[in-house]
């Protein structure tokens, strides 16, 4: 201890930060570069380093970059309990006891290796957080201004152009943010005869199964096209539609974008106030004697962690601590946020007296109230091979080696593997009783069965394959647990989904929902007819209801993993953060990732993070100019959520 400080005078110390945000993901990095921007001295701390490949940079190239050694972080979780309910996986892997669950550890944390999709989360998402806490400002009209704020949508040009005359904006779309969005060229993937008819039979059912008579079917079409498809749009937000959807990607000119790009952007217009420590894995939050977060303490090193591929047991890191005189920002994710509290003396007391970690502050909820999304697919093997991508490997070319022609038309921003792999995408509700839909069904173009170690490979090998993905949000199991297995910050935390019944969802709608996707999309292969050879998964033998519950509970899978660190009513035992993301019984200390949330948003997770990070900003910023603290550097403006300019 110095000066009633915990902090070890014999360590490496690294002072003068005000700020420290510990991952550079989509909560962490949006902060870590606002805050920098507005004048602010930032250190952010990332385990991973920035390796810039083309695994990374090409949108096809995905599945690959979420396996690449440099950049993922292998974790296996467990969807049961119950090992022999487990077994019952295909994916299993025996010798980890779990399921691969691809994480990314490098600059941008996962918006580096996911399929780039950028959807709206639900108003109702919103709403809950607002009535949760009392806390008008998470209203969806507000939360509204934050999108509009981050993105910079290059596919709806008329619309553009209105709000650049005008500043008239119906759809309430983003036009001058940090974050670009475009949508796939549909044309690339309609090139294909066989493909086009999949599509085109696809969305007449699509529209067809949506029920009501000729002209609600002629309403829906017509709003399809006003729209052109839009899910995001705010008409299409805020009138919980559902129907044929062209998901928008965040991507530019072909590229993925996403936090890298934005960091490295600040960290050019503000070297002196952006600092990106790269191989830094924190071990624990320091803190005063008031409880007051001080800084972090940090290993510097490669591949320290035990689920990085490099990890070696002899390599113990360089022991460093870093201070900030304002606070620290924790943006680890689902997984690593509740796993870095719980070492720094933060969760459930009785986990942290068992690993002998001294109890800082007992929150029970810490790693509690895991959640994520159910996913599984079904698999058709057409007669012939697409010819989307006949002649392309798939595969980055060597240095030296001539790149196939779709790698060539990459570098040029067009050609197929500017696309993540979708075809179609389909938004719908299980239920026409529930208030929001709760489905997104999307078309890919190869074999995808969920994640197993080499499921890269398999993806790009399969020419010949369709995949209809089914995705469930709103998800009602609440029941899943991150846990420490010890005091070693390199060690993985335990990590159990406890998926369908025995979690919270004993009347099991999450898993009649799921099921009865998969047979609405067999309604939609059975129109295909000749094109087909055989459906692979779950194949003929999976026909009665019952046998394909069974094909659901055995196969699912997900990877929006969210909730552990939730927001909350202060009369809430379980409830981690405020709603303003500072966690309860600290000073100084904030949560701006996934895990925030009470409830799993939406229907993908990632912009719904994109958005808390810009608000998060807002507050943290807010927070700044009434302590009345002296600030460091050259200030500069951020947009605020109404659209002018913010100190």
């Amino acid at each position: 201890m110095e000066n009633g400080l915990d902090i070890d005078v014999n360590k490496d110390v690294d002072d003068g930060w005000e700020y420290i945000v510990v991952g550079s993901g989509a909560g962490g990095g949006p902060v870590a570069a606002n805050l920098a921007r507005a004048g602010h001295k930032v250190l952010l701390l990332e385990a991973g380093g920035a390796p810039e490949s083309y695994n990374y940079q090409v949108p096809a190239f995905h599945p690959t970059c979420s396996e690449e050694d440099d950049v993922s972080w292998k974790f296996f979780v467990r969807h049961y309990e119950d090992e022999e309910q487990q077994k019952l996986d295909t994916k299993y892997c025996p010798q980890e006891r779990g399921i691969f669950y691809p994480r990314a550890s490098t600059l941008g944390g996962c918006t580096a290796h996911n399929a780039l999709i950028f959807a709206y989360p639900h108003n109702s998402d919103w709403e809950r957080i607002a009535e949760l806490t009392g806390d008008r400002s998470w209203r969806p009209w507000a939360m509204r201004r934050y999108y509009e704020r981050l993105e910079d949508c290059g596919y709806r040009g008329l619309l553009r152009s209105l709000h650049r005359l005008c500043r008239w904006n119906p759809s309430r779309h983003g036009f001058g943010g940090w974050l670009r969005s475009e949508k796939a060229d549909f044309g690339l993937l309609l090139g294909d005869r066989i493909l086009r008819w999949l599509v085109m039979w696809s969305a007449l059912k699509s529209l067809l199964s949506s029920g009501g008579n000729a002209v609600a079917h002629l309403v829906r079409f017509l709003f399809f096209l006003v729209t052109s498809g839009d899910p995001n749009s705010w008409w299409s937000v805020a009138t919980r539609s559902e129907g044929f959807r062209i998901t928008p990607l965040t991507r530019s000119s072909g590229r993925r974008t996403g936090t890298r790009e934005r960091l490295l952007a600040v960290q050019k217009e503000c070297p002196d106030l952006l600092t990106i420590k790269l191989g830094a894995l924190a071990t624990r939050v320091l803190f005063d004697d008031q409880q007051r977060a001080v800084g972090v303490e940090y290993l510097e090193g490669e591949h320290l962690y035990r689920a990085d591929p490099g990890y070696r047991p002899e390599s113990s890191g360089r022991r460093c601590q870093a201070r900030a005189s304002r606070e620290v920002i924790l943006a680890g994710g689902a997984f690593n946020t509740p796993q870095l509290l719980q070492l720094s003396g933060i969760g459930p007391a009785d986990l942290l007296r068992r690993h002998c970690i001294p109890v800082r502050v007992d929150l029970p909820g810490v790693g509690t109230n895991l959640q994520d999304r159910y996913e599984i697919s079904v698999v058709l093997k057409m007669k012939k091979d697409f010819s989307t991508f006949a002649g392309a490997s798939l595969v980055a070319p060597k240095p030296g080696e001539k790149p196939d022609a779709a790698f060539t038309q990459w570098l040029g921003g067009g050609g197929p593997y500017t696309t993540n792999g979708a075809a179609m995408s389909i938004i719908k509700r299980s239920s026409p009783k529930l208030r929001d839909p709760d489905l997104f069904l999307f078309g890919l173009v190869t074999d995808f069965r969920g994640y197993y170690p080499g499921y890269s490979k398999a993806t790009q090998a399969a020419r010949r394959y369709f995949s209809w993905t089914v995705l469930k949000g709103s998800t009602h199991n609440t029941a899943g647990r991150v846990a420490i297995r010890s005091a070693d910050p390199r060690d993985v935390p335990e990590i159990d989904f406890h998926y369908f019944d025995p979690g919270t969802d004993p009347a099991g709608k999450d898993l009649e929902a799921v099921a009865g996707a998969v047979e609405f999309i067999r309604s939609i292969t059975a129109g295909y007819g000749r094109r087909v050879e055989a459906e692979v998964v779950p194949g003929p033998g999976t026909s009665s209801p019952e046998q394909i519950r069974r094909f659901v509970r055995n196969e699912a899978w997900g990877h929006h993993a969210s909730c552990t660190c939730k927001i909350g009513r202060p009369d809430d035992p379980s409830a981690v953060l405020d709603s303003e993301f500072r966690v309860r019984g600290t000073q100084g200390l904030r949560v701006v990732d996934a895990s925030v949330f009470p409830h799993i948003p939406g229907l993908f997770i990632v912009l719904a993070v994109y958005m808390i990070a810009e608000k998060a900003s807002d507050v943290i910023l807010a927070d700044a100019r009434k302590s009345g603290a002296r600030k460091t550097g050259v200030r500069h403006s951020i947009p605020s959520p109404q659209g002018g300019a913010m100190p």
